[in-house]
């Protein structure tokens, strides 16, 4: 297969500079045929870019930094391309020969120019990747920008997204063009230098506050209901919701909670903001809620968060997220709640992050947000399937099965109810951790998937912290988190009782 990018000379980006694709793990080699520019860029781009790249990206380049053209590479190899990817506003020669002609748009329209205007309007486009052979839709996906600082960090954002896409379209695995949750809406778009000063004052004013606040600080919401909860009801209504108290310079985040041996528990993410590492924690909870202290039960070198549990074979497991070590690990308790031991790897040598398992017609099947390494660490859903526990996990066929940042990341256990699967999923289409949704499951089997969106949650006045991030149940507790301002001098105080803050036990202490 001779794969062939078609690219504009005169805007030539550091992302272009390869000579391979990588496939299902393998490097395709690639050719670049460097066309002329159709359509000129605003006044400045470059200039601009160079001056994010000092103040924004620390003196790093990104893949949308300026690329010097090396003579000897201007010229594609030698031979007819079995499949074009025009990155260009050019009409395509009808008279080209390849089997596919791939075109990205980026809000329906092709080019840079087309991804600027959106970045510029406020929001990462929606892109699709159209066979312009025959028109059809081969994917769509919505990025999502944790990492996209400033317009050039967005812009790269959005073409590695594009590559990821384009990657899985010709691995010549089955495709599922989704539906997405939130399409780009229509914003007024600003000038690039206007852009930039704001993407300025934002970063001056984010150094200020992690100066003076903990960021983010999350916490977690708990309450008895022995009504409907969030599953039936499809909004946080009904008991008010109280605040696990945390020392300050800890936020508590991701909680599960699970009985087991006659003791119910809430296992959770404990990160220490000092060190900027989690580990996982836990508290009893008994009918009045919660007794004794915070109890460290896992520690590893490296990062832990998203204490999924799962009974199996009359052992408690759990799958904490450990998508920074790059594998996923199974853990056993072998002394409930405060004692694990690593079992088995599930997975090895990719990012998946938030890991949940469900089990549906017969097979266990593994979510997970995934990550090639670049772009957003929210916007993909890769699936994994097994008859067993411990595997062994086979992919998906169409993995990534979902690219769209406001319905892909797991928030939490599936649920089953009136005989349909649920899965709470966090929205980010504001941003990370923003909203939480309800997604009912219509399609689920190793080669399909398709999932609709029927609940948004979002903070108001039942829970009036500033974000919602997960949700879990266990008989009459419900659990969720959000997160707050918590500013570094509370953390100080309550060091020292005279004249320590009042704990925060209820969600109005929230901001």
């Amino acid at each position: 297969m001779i794969i062939e990018f078609r690219c504009e000379r005169e805007h030539a980006r550091r992302w272009m500079d390869r000579e391979t694709l990588s496939i299902d793990g393998r490097d395709v080699p690639l050719q670049i045929a460097w066309t002329a520019t159709t359509e000129s860029r605003p006044t400045g781009l470059d200039a601009l870019f160079e001056l994010e790249r000092m103040v924004l990206h620390r003196g790093q380049h990104s893949g949308a930094g300026k690329l010097k053209i090396i003579p000897e590479r201007t010229q594609a190899r030698a031979g007819t391309a079995d499949v074009i990817v025009d990155f260009t506003g050019a009409a395509r020669d009808p008279n080209c020969s390849a089997r596919l002609y791939l075109r990205p748009l980026f809000n329906g329209a092709a080019g840079e120019n087309a991804a600027l205007a959106a970045i510029l309007a406020g929001d990462l486009p929606v892109i699709d990747i159209v066979n312009e052979v025959d028109n059809t839709v081969l994917d769509r996906g919505h990025p999502s920008g944790e990492i996209a600082a400033g317009l050039s960090g967005a812009l790269e954002t959005v073409m590695a997204r594009t590559l990821t896409m384009v990657a899985a379209i010709l691995s010549e695995r089955p495709r599922i063009v989704p539906q997405l949750a939130r399409p780009a809406g229509n914003r007024i778009g600003l000038q690039p230098a206007a852009y930039v000063a704001r993407g300025l004052a934002v970063s001056i004013a984010k150094e200020i506050y992690r100066l003076c606040c903990y960021a983010p600080h999350w916490h977690i919401g708990w309450r008895f209901n022995d009504g409907a909860g969030v599953w039936q009801t499809g909004n946080l209504s009904g008991p008010g919701w109280n605040v696990l108290a945390d020392p300050g310079h800890r936020f508590y985040a991701d909680p599960f909670p699970i009985t087991w041996q006659g003791r119910t528990f809430v296992f959770f993410e404990d990160l220490d903001h000092r060190i900027g590492k989690g580990i996982i924690s836990a508290i009893e909870f008994n009918d009045a809620g919660p007794v004794g202290d915070v109890v460290p039960v896992l520690e590893e070198p490296w990062h832990l968060s998203y204490p999924f549990l799962i009974e199996s074979d009359g052992a408690l497991w759990m799958i904490p997220e450990s998508s920074v070590h790059g594998d996923v690990a199974l853990y056993k308790c072998v002394r409930f709640p405060d004692k694990w031991e690593r079992h088995a790897t599930l997975l090895s040598g990719l990012e998946l992050a938030d890991v949940t398992i469900t089990q549906h017609n017969g097979l266990h099947y593994l979510f997970g947000a995934w990550r090639d390494g670049t772009g957003g660490y929210s916007d993909s859903l890769a699936i994994y399937y097994a008859e067993r526990l411990l595997g062994p996990w086979l992919p998906h066929a169409s993995n990534p099965v979902l690219i769209d940042r406001a319905s892909t990341r797991p928030a939490g256990n599936f649920v089953t109810i009136d005989n349909k699967l649920w899965r709470p999923i966090q929205d980010c289409a504001d941003g990370y951790g923003a909203a939480l949704a309800l997604a009912e499951i219509v399609e689920l089997s190793p080669t399909t998937f398709k999932q609709s969106v029927r609940h948004s949650l979002k903070p108001g006045p039942a829970w009036p912290g500033r974000k919602l991030h997960t949700l879990n149940r266990c008989g009459r507790l419900e659990v969720i988190d959000g997160s707050r301002v918590e500013p570094k001098a509370h953390a100080f105080a309550s060091k020292f009782p005279s004249t320590a803050l009042a704990p925060r036990t209820n969600p109005s202490a929230a901001c």
